[in-house]
């Protein structure tokens, strides 16, 4: 069983996936951010490939992704700073990257390196639906790797029932339309989208993103689909404290 699948199945509600720029804040520290994120009860990890104009980033993953671009990070590198990790971890990890790196690797590549090192599961934010349906899905599929499409407030019922019919995984829900960036607390408006979404009894769990930054928007999250996904707080915290291990257990402090 993929390990989201399992994740998703022992686990119903209050999961934390965290986002982290590979690469960043050294070029080095991709692996030791996994296993301390691991050791601290995360229970889901996002790798973020960088690329040069990650347009559904904010200016926290943006400059994240900037450093770890000119500390020299590529897809190719991941890769091999990824290999061996199931030998130190077991919890679910997932790619998010963009779709010109991806392209430029080669998909069908892409999918059986990210195999290889053990991944379960892609997020690629400007992959448009119909290019999956008819170029992606079946690779990914012939991988046993889930790709997790995202929605936002704006996307249609239809449009978000044709997603929850022909990906697998979790539906990754965009909270705002707009940019990733920590907020405080989520609108009226914001709640009810969530809310009108878990009524429409999608067969695939959700996790919100964008926003999640403290106690009340995690919880906030959690109320309303399986958890919840942070990264612009846990970049900042890299960036600012002395150690990983600090802005690791800082982060699930806030959190939890």
């Amino acid at each position: 069983m993929n390990r989201i699948d399992r994740l998703f199945e022992e686990k119903k509600s209050g999961i934390l996936s965290v986002y982290f720029t590979a690469g960043y804040p050294q070029f080095d520290d991709t692996v030791k951010v996994i296993k301390a994120l691991e050791k601290q009860g995360v229970d889901l990890i996002e790798i973020g490939v960088p690329f040069s104009d990650p347009m559904a980033d904010g200016p926290v993953i943006q400059a994240s992704g900037a450093r770890a671009l000119e500390n020299g990070m590529s897809v190719k590198r991941l890769f091999g700073q990824l290999a061996g990790i199931r030998e130190k971890m077991s919890i679910p990890l997932v790619l998010m990257g963009y779709l010109n790196p991806i392209i430029q690797f080669g998909f069908d590549n892409y999918c059986a390196e990210a195999v290889k090192c053990g991944i379960d599961g892609l997020i690629i934010p400007d992959l448009p639906f119909a290019e999956y349906m008819d170029a992606y899905k079946p690779i990914a599929e012939k991988y046993g790797l889930h790709i997790i499409m995202l929605i936002t407030p704006e996307t249609s019922e239809e449009r978000i029932r044709l997603i929850d019919e022909h990906t697998s995984g979790f539906i990754y829900m965009v909270s705002t339309a707009s940019v990733t960036g920590a907020k405080n607390s989520f609108g009226d408006e914001s709640l009810a989208y969530f809310r009108r979404v878990n009524a429409m009894q999608l067969k695939n769990p959700r996790l919100i993103g964008f926003g999640i930054s403290n106690k009340d928007t995690f919880n906030a999250a959690c109320r309303e689909a399986s958890g919840a996904i942070i990264g612009s707080k846990f970049i900042s915290l890299l960036g600012s404290d002395k150690t990983i291990d600090e802005a690791v257990a800082r982060l699930v402090e806030t959190i939890r």
